[in-house]
């Protein structure tokens, strides 16, 4: 009766390890069935889910590659390789020019949702998830205090393009002031990079309090883990090949954001769907990968992981994001400014704010989680009739 069981089982653990390789190659291809025949609303919801697909699979070898490495490298492993799938669907979007200003706008909506969802969606869902089952949650606090800090800063860099728009003759310059700051944010990535993982390595590592639950789930979950670990065949390969396989992911994705990008601006002229909603379904697709990653951390007491997750993919989204796409788009035939509208630009500062309040103090609790989502709920209802 044993016997009998084995392959059903075996078929089981197969499909769990690489259902979302099968789905995301399944969906793409009806993404580019439906495209060529014309069935544009299916073919965004499939080119959309397949994108969420495969990169869950980018997450998945990521976290492999995570694993292998020490803080703070395991993870801008997972937040580069987010940012990679926003930074090429957000590039998409701007090769779609012949939509005009609503193109340009999704841009940059695109940009400040990014953060929105990561503090707010991502760190929001894990810290409830994890105050549930743990009545409260310990991380570094030098952490959130540095990455709040940077985010802050970075908020009001963006603002100074927006406030010469105010002035009489700042629109003018609003396009070199826009390639300024962006240089300028790419200098203070490069300053925080080597903060990081030279000087002050230990501002992102787990302290001793934080590490305490986290050791003491390891031993009894340890073997079952290292069990399961055993069918994956990206537990088996090298660091160098699951970096090919990301990137090749990572190129898959970007033909399918092509998909996603072209039918998906036309029905959002069609129907009239705001910049700012667009902005948001496309954040939420980049971060659903990281989205389940940061539950599992949290679910592990791994909190200190969750912070280094949500608050590093949002410093990397406006300090290497905004720069590379500046930088793109004259290829795009597309003259992106940083001139953030009010609602952007509040929203992101607040977020930085909110954030700060729930982190400042090193422990966490489900209260706080249920905070974040509710800001971003508000953020969401404002966004959708934001026009």
């Amino acid at each position: 009766m044993s016997t009998s069981s084995e392959p059903s089982s075996d078929l089981q653990d197969f499909f769990g390890n690489y259902w979302d390789l099968f789905a995301g190659t399944l969906l793409s291809i009806l993404a580019l069935v439906f495209h060529l025949n014309g069935f544009t609303y299916l073919a965004v919801i499939c080119a959309g889910l397949g994108i969420a697909s495969f990169s869950f699979t980018v997450s998945e070898i990521a976290e492999i590659l995570a694993e292998r490495l020490q803080e703070p490298y395991s993870s801008f492993v997972l937040t580069f390789s987010a940012v990679a799938v926003e930074i090429l669907l957000l590039f998409m979007i701007m090769l779609e020019s012949s939509h005009g200003e609503h193109a340009l706008e999704t841009v940059k909506s695109g940009i400040i949702s990014a953060v929105i969802v990561d503090m707010n969606v991502l760190l929001g869902i894990a810290v409830f998830v994890g105050g549930l089952r743990f009545k409260e949650q310990e991380h570094n606090e030098d952490t959130s205090s540095t990455y709040t800090t940077i985010l802050l800063v970075a908020s009001v860099a963006l603002l100074v393009p927006s406030v010469l728009g105010y002035s009489p003759k700042g629109s003018d310059n609003l396009l070199i002031a826009s390639y300024i700051i962006a240089f300028l944010l790419g200098l203070y990535y490069m300053s925080i990079f080597i903060f990081q993982t030279r000087t002050h390595i230990h501002f992102f590592k787990a302290t001793a309090r934080s590490r305490i639950f986290r050791l003491r789930r390891k031993k009894g979950k340890g073997s079952m883990e290292e069990e399961e670990e055993e069918n994956y065949i990206f537990e088996k390969l090298s660091i160098t090949a699951n970096l090919v396989i990301i990137f090749t992911l990572i190129f898959i994705i970007g033909v399918i954001a092509e998909i996603f990008a072209s039918d998906g601006m036309q029905i959002a002229k069609d129907y009239g769907i705001s910049a700012a909603l667009a902005g948001l379904v496309i954040a939420i697709i980049s971060v659903s990968p990281e989205l389940f990653t940061a539950i599992k951390a949290a679910k592990a007491d791994q909190i200190q992981r969750v912070v280094n997750i949500a608050m590093g993919a949002s410093t990397v989204s406006i300090l290497l994001t905004v720069p590379i796409l500046m930088l793109l788009s004259p290829f795009a035939d597309m003259q992106l400014t940083l001139d953030f509208n009010s609602l952007q630009v509040g929203a992101l500062i607040l977020t930085v704010i909110l954030a700060w309040k729930t982190t400042d103090n090193g422990e966490t609790n489900y209260v706080e989680g249920i905070s974040h989502l509710m800001f971003f709920l508000a953020f969401a209802v404002i966004a959708a009739f934001y026009h």
